[in-house]
C-alpha cells in the first residue's frame, strides 16, 4: 500500500530534482523513492559495518586496505 507524504526542500534542490525528471523521463516520486532506497541501503551498510569493527579489528583488519589485501 502505497502513502503520500509532504516535504518542503529548498529551491535549489526542486530544480535539480525537476531537471533529474527531464533527463531520466521519470516523475519525482520516482527518483524521490530511488534516493530513499539508495540512503536506507546506505545507512544499513553503515550499521552493519559498525557492528563488524570489533570482530575485524580482533583478525586484524583496520583498515579498507587491510581488507583489500587480504581478498585480493
Amino acid at each position: 500500500m502505497r502513502e503520500t507524504i509532504t516535504i518542503s526542500i529548498p529551491k535549489s534542490i526542486k530544480k535539480k530534482l525537476d531537471g533529474m525528471v527531464k533527463e531520466e523521463h521519470l516523475n519525482r516520486s520516482d527518483i524521490v523513492r530511488e534516493a530513499l532506497r539508495q540512503y536506507f541501503t546506505r545507512q544499513e551498510f553503515r550499521r552493519l559495518r559498525q557492528l563488524m569493527i570489533p570482530e575485524a579489528e580482533s583478525r586484524g583488519f583496520y583498515t579498507d586496505e587491510d581488507v583489500f589485501r587480504n581478498v585480493s
